[in-house]
């Protein structure tokens, strides 16, 4: 229950705050001589780029891409949204606008413009690479399996690696549990890419 109170004060009050904010905009856009519905879009104007550079600044949290431009039109945007507040307190006589913010408030619309265009259209951080998956059966394994050629000649009786033995034997139950057979040396030569004398002497070796 204090969750929920304290997140409708907190949304009460940005509303509150928000609903200032724009009156404030309108109200110094109108006084600047933009009348009509142009008064009314300079407010959204400013809020939507402040809204997309902090939406920019939270993309590249954590991501070594630079932000001195999303922060720099973040800046941009809150100096315009406060100014306007503050010039509306009473510093400021709305009857009679000075010239050079008439100037600023008429060429708002390009500044915001050219922000929101770089904002959206500058590279993000690079998407990170995924890990490789690790191979589920163990390296001596998997090399055997990948012999595509056959090795050399071995004399008659040659001497067969104990992971070898190992893995052909792992071969053998998985055939016989298929079949119901015994692996033959032939079969034993085509699985694991070996020359014919070795594999009989693995054959042999599994009898």
């Amino acid at each position: 229950m204090r969750s929920s109170l304290r997140l409708d004060a907190v949304l009460v009050q940005a509303v509150i705050a928000g609903a200032l904010s724009f009156s404030h905009l309108h109200d110094l856009a109108e006084a600047a001589g933009q009348s009509g519905w142009k008064a009314w879009a300079y407010p959204v104007s400013v809020d939507l780029l402040l809204v997309a550079a902090w939406r920019r600044l939270r993309t590249l949290r954590g991501s070594a891409a630079p932000r001195r431009g999303a922060w720099t039109w973040f800046a941009v945007a809150l100096a315009a949204s406060l100014g306007a507040n503050v010039a509306t307190a009473g510093l400021l006589d709305l009857n009679d606008v000075p010239d050079w913010l008439r100037i600023l408030v008429a060429g708002w619309p390009a500044l915001a413009f050219l922000g929101g265009t770089l904002l959206v259209h500058t590279p993000g951080p690079e998407p990170e690479k995924s890990a490789q998956p690790e191979p589920a059966e163990p390296d001596t394994e998997v090399v055997c399996e990948q012999v595509t050629e056959p090795a050399p000649a071995l004399p008659a009786s040659p001497a067969v690696p104990p992971a070898l033995i190992t893995h052909a034997r792992k071969l053998a139950d998985a055939h016989h549990s298929a079949t119901g057979r015994a692996i033959d040396p032939d079969t034993l030569r085509a699985r694991l890419g070996v020359p014919a004398a070795m594999a009989e002497a693995i054959a042999a070796q599994l009898a």
